[in-house]
């Protein structure tokens, strides 16, 4: 019998229930006569006594030993970027639900568990992540725990630790809630499938990811959890297309074998037990023959993403699994901006791009408190942000990844005005010399002048010239070393990208923009108004 499908509403647990026990389908004197573990009730005490009453609630399905425990974990802490970018309604508690046996509670069988918003199950998106959470405090506390299925024996913790398990001492509950608030504002330092760390070059980023592990890539790619893709081909397609744009142009760089980072790390569809893309055994030809078969975002959106699958196979079968990593393994958070946009910009490619992690962006507004902030640009190529986007923006001065050299210092390269940073987004496969001011207002003018035949609806697929700026927020502290318009920053946690632009076919922007100009700062901080990010 489906207990869930016939007695099941989540409905209910929203309205006013004078009882603290939910009994559906069955009368209470059932009940009744069950054997209630007694350390069950202590536990539940426990919680309504250390949070609240309407923290905690249990439903009993009456005949059968059964028990559902709705955990309320409050939220709230998330930034509001955050919780876009992890699909979370902050305002909301997200539910954690336990089911035990009704008479063993921890003496039984490991519970099953559920990770739910009552009002966002359909864009929920930390279910599998905080499922994983759950997992390891359910380990170490129950009895004869199965570390062959969670993978986590007991053991002594670091203090402090967010991985360190709570105290028994107010019971399993108690633990379960603590341990959640723990750990939820780290998810994204951690892979979604083993657990362990990212090692990323420049710290975590936004959006909780998986890590390179041939076995979590393979857990990942079985689980499903790439099938999210669907949704951002039909509702992000401009989005999608940068990232393919960008995917492509690291791709076709003479630098690929450095700047290429992170390699697909891609399952074999006709034989899941291997990858066909494998960061350890690189293979740029056979990558570049399943990317050129990426079709264009505006001829996707043409059919159903079903349809598109079925296209895209015909075409290479490694072609629709190279896309679902594109699309998953970007740890930033970027949205195609509204009509609201930085009209300075001149163009209609404008995008709210945030890829700070709860840490550093936390850091970050506690340095701003002290020192105060404005805002500059970096140009890059865009070879270069298919590595951005997924490692961050870093001080490449003296590294492998350094193009232009640093001769104003280690840091990261910034400038106040605009034609500084279109000159080094030009500037890549073999480009090496900065186009000079006039040339850049040259090529403005001459977009200006020229008949706009193509669609409003073009992608970026259909123009392999593309210029990327990004506009970013940087603290004004005695470490930012201004030398003239070159700024350089050596504090890579003083420096969050907000905005980035996209000129087609070699385009750029006007030249002559100068962030410090108080009607732009007035524009910029119109705009930041309008969208998520929050001061």
């Amino acid at each position: 019998m489906d207990i869930k499908g016939q007695f099941w509403n989540d409905d209910d647990s929203e309205g006013d229930n004078e009882s603290e026990e939910f009994l559906y389908g069955v009368q209470g004197s059932c009940a009744a006569d069950l054997y209630r573990h007694p350390q069950l009730d202590a536990d539940i005490e426990a919680v309504k006594e250390i949070y609240s009453e309407n923290s905690v609630s249990i439903r009993e399905y009456g005949t059968i030993d059964d028990v559902d425990i709705d955990l309320h974990i409050n939220i709230s802490f998330l930034d509001e970027e955050v919780s876009t970018a992890w699909k979370v309604l902050r305002t909301e508690p997200i539910v954690l639900r336990l089911r035990f046996s009704l008479s063993q509670y921890l003496d039984g069988p490991e519970p099953s568990i559920e990770v739910f918003q009552p009002s966002n199950k359909e864009g929920f998106g930390l279910e599998l992540r905080v499922g994983r959470l759950m997992n390891r405090s359910i380990s170490c506390t129950m009895k004869n725990p199965k570390v062959e299925v969670f993978g986590y024996p007991p053991s002594p913790q670091v203090s402090g630790h967010c991985k360190n398990i709570p105290t028994l001492e107010y019971g399993f509950l108690v633990q379960i809630m603590k341990y959640a608030e723990q750990r939820i504002p780290t998810l994204n330092e951690y892979c979604v499938v083993c657990d362990e760390q990212h090692v990323f070059q420049n710290g975590s980023m936004l959006k909780p990811a998986v890590c390179t592990r041939e076995l979590c890539v393979f857990s990942f790619y079985t689980l499903g959890v790439m099938s999210g893709a669907a949704e951002e081909v039909a509702t992000g397609a401009e989005v999608v297309d940068l990232l393919v744009a960008m995917c492509r142009a690291a791709l076709e760089s003479p630098r690929k074998s450095i700047i290429f980072e992170p390699y697909p790390s891609v399952v074999d569809p006709t034989d899941p037990k291997t990858l066909a893309f494998n960061p350890k055994k690189k293979n740029y030809e056979r990558l570049q023959k399943a990317l050129d078969s990426v079709m264009s975002i505006r001829e996707m959106t043409q059919g159903s993403y079903l349809e598109i699958k079925k296209q895209m196979d015909k075409l290479d079968p490694l072609a629709h699994p190279l896309l679902q990593w594109i699309i998953s393994s970007n740890r930033s958070h970027i949205v195609k901006l509204p009509l609201s946009r930085l009209k300075f910009m001149h163009t209609s490619h404008q995008f709210l791009l945030l890829s700070s992690p709860p840490a550093k962006e936390a850091r970050f507004r506690t340095a701003k408190k002290l020192y105060g902030s404005t805002f500059a640009f970096h140009g890059s190529h865009i070879e270069n942000w298919h590595s951005i986007l997924r490692n961050g923006l870093v001080n490449a001065s003296y590294t492998k990844l350094q193009l232009h050299g640093a001769a104003y210092g280690k840091g990261i390269y910034l400038s106040p005005i605009s034609s500084i940073s279109f000159g080094y987004s030009g500037m890549g496969k073999g480009q090496h010399r900065m186009p000079s001011k006039d040339e850049l207002v040259q090529r403005y003018n001459r977009m200006n002048t020229i008949p706009q035949t193509r669609s409003i609806q073009s992608r970026f697929l259909q123009s392999r010239n593309l210029n990327c700026i990004a506009l970013c927020e940087v603290i004004t502290s005695k470490d930012l070393q201004k030398h003239g318009n070159i700024w350089v920053c050596p504090v890579s946690d003083h420096v969050c990208t907000r905005f980035f632009f996209v000129y087609e076919d070699g385009q750029v922007g006007d030249a002559n923009i100068n962030t410090q100009d108080p009607k732009i700062q007035k524009e910029i901080m119109r705009v930041i108004g309008t969208q998520v990010y929050t001061n």
